[in-house]
């Protein structure tokens, strides 16, 4: 019996579950969904509520360009400029030079598209005299821009790496696969706008990331899986491995010493809204960063529950959540490691700067971004271990064949006729 992520949809017998569980699961999938729909409704933010600021100061321009020639040096850090081609209209065809960070100098190559801040040399216009007297009346010439390096252009080579990613996709894994991109898209939808607006609108952010996480789930699951009482049954599931993580969070954040405020980001958002719970904000991402691996294991058991019982009818539903079990054991392990791979090499950088500072394992661990990112990963791999017994056990309840309701009928009728 293979164990892994594979999410497995076809049966060797047909299975049901009973009127009463269906209905007790359609309803509880029901109240989920119109608690989902009055938190939309009530959080919603108005687009004037929403803080927004200038991406550039008065008299700075973003221009693209193309990088035309790099120092040939072996240290970077000797050189600060690189010649590039403007392809905006205001320096079009114009070479120019621009100011380079040497970090940034160390990855720039010829042909690369980058994008070009002009500032206007503020020094420039400012008058000799420096004694307040008179300045000459003449006509100024316009001070000379200053150019230096913004960001690299990426929209064609991540639209590419796009289109590549659903052509794999349906080739692989056809319509599911295309429905569970449809299904995330209405999600980063929900991200952009309704989680974020929301917060920055002064909402409580965990009460915000806990509707948006239902706005998420049902699209997700509904949409790539269809509607049925299988992936009801998954999305039940999810909930509950997302109530946990919100509780353990809720009360661990603060003991742990969860500020929020330790990575240079949320510094930047606290000067911009000073109003704003950076601890709050935190446990949102707390919250959202677990819904995909709830949904894959939720997902994964809730069928490898109904396989069971279409693979063994007359065992009893403790036999098929032990079974079950099995699997979800092997799932358990490989999802925790995963969620700790995937931080190791998202926090590379960060990883590599804490091994250069002589101190012990534990205090590094226990340190500043290390810490908050471990605090994350346990917190949601405990939601994570106990939403895979929670779909299971709910699943084994639910999943029924239909021989064995006749066979319980003609028992109750026997039993009734010896009376």
């Amino acid at each position: 019996m293979g164990t892994g992520h594979s999410h497995v949809h076809g049966s060797t017998a047909p299975v049901r579950a009973s009127r009463a569980s269906r209905l007790i699961i359609v309803l509880i999938a029901l109240a989920l969904l119109a608690g989902t729909l009055v938190g939309l409704i009530r959080l919603w933010p108005h687009s004037s509520d929403v803080p927004r600021s200038a991406l550039l100061a008065p008299g700075a321009e973003l221009l693209d360009a193309t990088v035309t020639d790099v120092p040939d040096t072996t240290d970077p850090s000797t050189s600060s400029t690189v010649t590039v081609v403007g392809r905006s209209a205001a320096i079009h065809d114009e070479s120019i030079q621009v100011e380079v960070t040497p970090d940034v100098m160390a990855s720039l190559h010829e042909g690369d598209r980058i994008r070009v801040l002009s500032i206007q040399d503020a020094a420039a216009a400012i008058g000799d005299d420096e004694e307040g007297d008179n300045v000459s009346a003449s006509p100024q010439e316009p001070a000379a821009p200053i150019y230096t390096y913004f960001d690299h252009q990426r929209t064609i080579p991540l639209a590419l790496l796009f289109l590549a990613y659903l052509v794999v996709v349906a080739v692989v894994a056809r319509g599911n696969g295309l429905r569970a991109v449809v299904g995330l898209a209405v999600g980063v939808a929900i991200v952009v706008w309704f989680l974020l607006p929301a917060i920055l609108a002064g909402e409580d952010p965990v009460l915000v990331a806990l509707v948006a996480a239902g706005a998420m789930i049902f699209p997700s699951v509904y949409i790539a899986h269809g509607v049925s009482i299988r992936t009801t049954t998954a999305l039940i599931g999810t909930f509950g491995g997302v109530a946990v993580t919100v509780l353990i969070a809720l009360v661990s954040s603060r003991p742990a010493g969860m500020t929020g405020s330790d990575e240079e980001t949320a510094q930047m958002l606290f000067g911009a809204d000073p109003g704003i719970s950076l601890a709050a904000v935190f446990l949102t991402g707390v919250i959202i960063s677990g819904l995909g691996a709830f949904n894959d294991v939720t997902i994964t058991q809730a069928s490898s529950v109904w396989e069971l019982r279409a693979a063994m009818p007359d065992g009893s539903r403790w036999e098929v959540f032990a079974s079950a079990m099995r699997i979800g054991r092997d799932h358990i392990a490989s999802t925790v490691y995963t969620l700790a791979y995937a931080y190791i090499g998202s926090a590379l950088p960060v990883l590599l700067l804490a091994s250069t500072i002589d101190r012990s394992l534990l205090d590094t661990l226990a340190s500043g971004e290390i810490a908050a990112e471990v605090f994350r990963t346990l917190v949601a791999s405990i939601g994570l271990v106990l939403a895979i017994p929670l779909t299971t056990a709910v699943a084994a309840l639910l999943a029924s064949t239909p021989s064995r309701r006749r066979e319980a009928r003609v028992g109750i009728e026997e039993r009734l006729a010896r009376y």
